[in-house]
């Protein structure tokens, strides 16, 4: 929840659910969080980023088991953190609890202090990351008719992995002028947030980093599990979850049942991610990465009759920092056609009907850093796209626009300040490029 001081008085924000108070209190020129629960009361306050003189708007935030406050100044500028504190540290019973739907369905907001414009509602995002398109099962782009092009994209929360969600984003390709471009100006449009509810818990998780695909009258959405990953447990894992509904995904606020997608590993794996699917003529084929140690990790590929039987295909663990694994469906290239280093998507295909594109992070392995690999189904190398390589660990998400390519990937611009920290980061990046090998 968020509101507009008046004044620039004093204010004090509240939720209220069944045994825990959280309070986000401003008094005129400093932050700090309280939360009361059964295991009594915390008082956050943070030295040098609560200190706040100009402020024009409180927020008041719980995004899994993250509660935040956060302000903006009069310029109307980007919301900074001021103080964070995660329940499953403070209050672990409540931490169990925020997750519930009946528990969320009660939560109460108030207000103390003169103020005006309060909203109560779904957060919204700190950055966009793992940008994925939205496709039919045969891996084309899905279509509606509107000439609109849909991604799966990471809405990232004020804090960790844990307080991101999953979010569909609606692209305007006709709005890509020179002018927004490099940008996306108005061209990118919030259009829902999904959740997933996994298979025997109560609870409901902002599971993220996955693939949303239509296969005939079904919707069928893969995330990775990062809703509730810590890396300083000793059983830290991640794994990938499959949910098939009849809703509208691409629109509104969705709840989906998920359950476990096996994912074979080629060895002792901490945890897979980034799921991509694909039904082919023979079955499905998924590519995804797999974890030797967090955060060390390589692509691998998965095919299967159905993805109940899926069975390891090929894995590449020379590379050690490479994210994304993505599968694109293309015709065959003409058998005279050479693909070349630097080639683009189509000249790398040769005689394969898909094509793998993984990005290689700047820690991978010398001569495998900082670029976007192209691999035919086997995860042999076929070349690179050329095309500049953002930082952070960019996806290669490639959409096809008249007689070009659209690159539409992000990079790790941080946003909300230093109490939000890692994991707030995400600008969305466009680049335009000829499909043909160059």
């Amino acid at each position: 929840m968020r509101a507009e001081l008046l004044d620039a008085g004093a204010l004090t924000l509240t939720l209220a659910g069944s045994g825990l108070l959280l309070r986000a209190v401003y008094d005129g020129q400093h932050c700090r969080l309280e939360l009361d629960g059964v295991t009594g009361p915390v008082l956050l306050r943070s030295r040098r980023a609560g200190r706040v003189e100009a402020a024009s708007s409180l927020a008041l935030c719980l995004t899994g088991t993250y509660v935040s406050v956060l302000t903006q100044d009069h310029t109307g500028g980007p919301w900074t953190g001021r103080a964070r504190a995660d329940l499953a540290t403070t209050h672990p019973a409540a931490a169990r609890l925020v997750r519930t739907p009946a528990w969320l369905e009660d939560l109460q907001v108030g207000h103390d202090g003169p103020a005006h414009s309060l909203v109560a509602g779904g957060f919204g995002q700190l950055g966009l990351r793992d940008l994925r398109l939205v496709t039919h099962a045969d891996g084309r782009p899905y279509d509606d008719g509107t000439g609109l092009l849909r991604f799966l994209a990471t809405s990232a929360g004020p804090g960790p992995f844990g307080s991101g969600h999953t979010s569909v984003w609606a692209l305007d390709p006709a709005a890509l002028d020179h002018s927004t471009l490099d940008h996306g100006g108005g061209a990118l449009t919030h259009t829902a947030d999904l959740f997933v509810r996994r298979l025997g818990s109560r609870g409901v998780h902002g599971d993220h980093a996955g693939h949303l695909l239509r296969d005939d009258d079904a919707w069928l959405l893969a995330t990775s599990t990062w809703g509730d990953f810590d890396p300083d447990r000793d059983d830290a894992s991640v794994a990938v979850t499959l949910a098939a509904t009849g809703a509208d995904l691409l629109t509104g606020v969705h709840v989906v049942a998920g359950e476990p997608l096996p994912l074979p590993a080629d060895g002792p794996s901490v945890g897979v991610w980034d799921p991509h699917l694909l039904r082919t003529g023979d079955g499905w084929l998924v590519g995804y990465v797999s974890a030797t140690r967090f955060f060390r990790f390589h692509p691998v590929l998965a095919e299967g009759p159905d993805l109940d039987t899926l069975r390891l295909r090929a894995t590449d663990p020379e590379r050690r920092a490479s994210e994304g694994t993505t599968l694109l469906a293309l015709p065959p290239a003409p058998p005279d056609e050479d693909p070349g280093d630097g080639a683009g998507p189509g000249g790398a295909v040769g005689s394969s009907k898909t094509t793998v594109l993984v990005s290689d992070g700047r820690d991978g392995p010398r001569g495998l850093r900082g670029q976007w690999a192209v691999l035919d189904a086997d995860l042999r190398p076929r070349g690179v796209l050329a095309a500049a390589y953002p930082s952070n660990i960019p996806w290669p998400t490639l959409a096809p626009h008249g007689d070009d390519w659209l690159l539409v990937t992000f990079d790790d611009t941080r946003h909300g300040g230093r109490v939000c920290g890692y994991g707030t980061h995400g600008d969305v990046v466009v680049m335009r490029g000829s499909r043909s090998a160059s």
